[in-house]
């Protein structure tokens, strides 16, 4: 079985994968970062290692998630998203976050 989840990419990787900023991705269930990100590189295989390293599975340093005003980053990536993502209500975001001083 699979969920509608939004997504929204930072302006860099739209380009890079040639889309729109914001996507509509079919997930297979329990949605999780984990099952959004496969869904997203399968649909997307240009994006594949900007987002999670591809031996380790782990974030980058410089992306971020965040959904429903909460900064999901640290989650576990098997971890469900909340349910207002999983059922496609609310928007999974992607942001590239920038460093500096």
């Amino acid at each position: 079985m699979t969920a509608p989840v939004r997504v929204q990419l930072p302006a860099s990787l739209s380009a890079l994968a040639g889309t729109a900023r914001e996507l509509d991705l079919s997930v297979v269930l329990p949605v999780t970062q984990r099952t959004i990100l496969d869904a997203l590189e399968l649909a997307y295989p240009m994006l594949r290692g900007t987002l999670r390293d591809q031996t380790s599975q782990r974030r980058r340093p410089f992306i971020r998630f965040f959904a429903c005003q909460q900064d999901l980053s640290h989650e576990a990536p098997d971890a469900p998203v909340p349910a207002d993502v999983a059922s496609g209500s609310e928007i999974f975001m992607i942001v590239g976050a920038i460093a500096g001083g």
